[in-house]
């Protein structure tokens, strides 16, 4: 157990709660349009590969950037560094984890099956990305957009009429390697120092702010046409409004001359958006649109 708790502090499993409600968003969504009621059986399938996934990734990059984090004060008590966690124990678990999700993929549907693969891909390339390209934030996004495409897949078994997942995990992909893009300017320095890749460590904090704007800005834009196309109403309107609140928070928080409320930004203002938006969105989908439970 000791171990477990160990290997579960190495990948954070807390930070789930970034991903899972647009998942879980987009899987209710398609329940609506397909039959309208919810399939408890298919969102607990959903939960199990989205933690299954992430608990890889988290595992992969722990292990591959452990040289890494040896030379960045910030990241040197990490499990892997300190020797909390073996290498071993590490790779079981990213293994272990690996297995879970794609049997969960399995059990999904044999669609989700056959792009297992593809998901799990970029998982892989980004622990990797920061060595060969100062744009490793996009490889993180890409990364992170299979979560919505999937959960919509997992429900409908098919491509047919699944356009809006798409342009939620495109909404998912740039908030998230936006928000990365913040987080990355804490450690400009130490990268530059130690040869790490990354849009702060290479044109700077101020640029790299302008970024993040700029890709939550369209992914804001992209979470108003998603509900233009499911005919959300104004209670999705009311969770984006907070989820617009909580970015603009983060944008005025941070600046080049001042990250010390980073963290507040990157964790409380971005947990905030996923709750918010899927509350909302779950408040429109079952009494406006009459999803049964």
């Amino acid at each position: 157990m000791r171990r477990v708790r160990a290997f579960l502090r190495l990948v954070t499993i807390e930070h789930s709660v970034f991903a899972l409600p647009f998942a879980y968003l987009s899987a209710l969504t398609a329940m609506q349009l397909h039959g309208g009621r919810i399939r408890w059986g298919d969102l607990a399938l959903i939960t199990v590969a989205m933690v299954g996934a992430r608990t890889f990734a988290m595992a992969a990059n722990r292990i591959i950037d452990r040289h890494i984090d040896a030379q960045n004060p910030r990241t040197a008590n990490r499990e892997l560094v300190t020797g909390a966690v073996s290498v071993r124990t590490a790779w079981t678990g990213a293994l272990v984890a690996l297995a879970v999700f794609l049997g969960a993929a399995a059990a999904l549907n044999p669609l989700c099956l056959a792009l297992a693969p593809l998901a799990v891909a970029p998982l892989i390339v980004y622990p990797y990305a920061k060595r060969f390209t100062d744009w490793p934030h996009a490889i993180l996004g890409l990364a992170q957009a299979p979560g919505p495409i999937g959960a919509w897949l997992g429900v409908t078994g098919t491509f047919d009429g699944s356009g809006p997942a798409w342009l939620l995990g495109a909404a998912v992909g740039l908030w998230i390697g936006g928000f990365d893009l913040i987080y990355a300017c804490q450690d400009a320095e130490v990268d530059r120092r130690i040869g790490v890749r990354s849009v702060p460590a290479r044109y700077g904090l101020a640029f790299a702010l302008r970024a993040s704007t700029a890709a939550h800005v369209v992914t804001f834009a992209l979470f108003l046409w998603f509900g233009v196309l499911i005919d959300f109403g104004w209670l999705w309107l009311s969770g984006l409004v907070l989820a617009a609140v909580a970015f603009a928070y983060q944008h005025l928080v941070v600046t080049p001359t001042d990250l010390s409320r980073l963290n507040r930004a990157f964790f409380t203002a971005n947990g905030f958006v996923g709750i918010a938006v899927f509350v909302f969105a779950l408040f429109d989908l079952v009494f406006r649109l009459g999803l049964g439970v």
